[in-house]
């Protein structure tokens, strides 16, 4: 099977357009449209479907996915064995607009001298991006185990950073107008996260969160992706979602969309760095440096039970 059809697979769907994929991997559109063709062929069947943004892996290329991940991971850990130099810091987010990924667009805007790959595992189980740690395809993550005592013996977790929430509503939203919020004020509001995954860390975030305050946190139905979910709020006069204060969204300007901090206390998701127990890339000590000089959140504040503390400053 080729290398390089696998990963040209790999980056078109990490990244939903051929194009992207092509320029990324510094061949032309049609080069990788021919690989994928190639590859598609030899396993007889689609591994994507083509919508009106790019492309979106089909269930046959969700299934292949992690396993042309896997391949393509050892493949480059194969060459950089013998070759002199050091390979790039792959780091697992949840997101490409995530907080994460904007802490380590920043990191990187300050230190473009770093050889780092960014890349969204795209797993809901936090023990998958585990596994992935462990068998090295990813130096780390940015996931949380919230059993610390699940994790095996090569595999270290350790406080990221903490994330506050904001309410985003649409301008017809009784709460438009606010300046902030209390969590008490939230009662009775529907707030609308779609995608909650079972056995995902988030999924046992926002229980913790609803039993917490007495919230209204509604998982109805799929997750169509961001840009419905924006437009629904933008439409709607009941409807409201939950975003992270560093999470990067961009909405048209008359969406008129409005994000409002909550406080008293700050409910906060916390943030977790999956690495290896011994030999991490020497790159990692850096990132953890750089994660340390973040903001500290505003107290008073709400973690949930499984949160790790914060360590002491020097």
């Amino acid at each position: 099977m080729d290398t390089e059809a696998l990963r040209s697979f790999v980056r078109a769907a990490e990244l939903g357009q051929f194009q992207h994929a092509a320029d990324e991997l510094g061949v032309t559109q049609q080069a990788v449209s021919k690989r994928i063709a190639a590859l598609e062929r030899e396993l007889e069947t689609r591994l994507f479907t083509r919508t009106a943004r790019g492309v979106e892996p089909t269930l046959d290329g969700q299934a292949f996915l992690s396993h042309a991940r896997s391949i393509v991971a050892s493949a480059d850990r194969a060459v950089a064995a013998v070759r002199p130099g050091s390979r790039a810091l792959r780091i697992d987010v949840l997101g490409l607009r995530s907080a994460q990924a904007v802490v380590m667009h920043d990191y990187w805007r300050s230190h473009p001298h770093i050889d780092l790959d960014v890349v969204t595992l795209r797993v809901n189980d936090p023990r998958a991006a585990v596994a992935a740690v462990e068998a090295g395809d990813v130096d780390a993550s940015f996931r949380t185990v919230t059993d610390p005592a699940a994790l095996p013996p090569g595999v270290q977790m350790i406080h990221a950073f903490d994330s506050p929430l904001e309410l985003l509503v649409g301008p017809g939203h009784p709460l438009a107008s606010a300046r902030s919020l209390t969590p008490p004020q939230l009662r009775k509001h529907r707030i609308w996260v779609p995608g909650i995954a079972p056995r995902s860390e988030w999924g046992e975030f926002y229980d913790q969160l609803a039993t917490e305050f007495d919230l209204r946190i509604d998982a109805a139905g799929p997750h169509f992706g961001d840009e419905v979910l924006l437009e629904t709020l933008a439409e709607s006069a009941d409807v409201a979602t939950f975003v992270g204060a560093r999470d990067r969204y961009i909405w048209p300007a008359n969406y008129d969309l409005r994000r409002i901090p909550v406080a008293d206390p700050t409910p906060a998701y916390p943030l977790s760095l999956i690495l290896p127990g011994t030999n991490p890339h020497p790159e990692l000590r850096k990132i953890i440096t750089h994660l340390g000089t973040l903001p500290k959140l505003p107290e008073p504040a709400w973690r949930p039970s499984w949160a790790i503390p914060d360590p002491p400053r020097s």
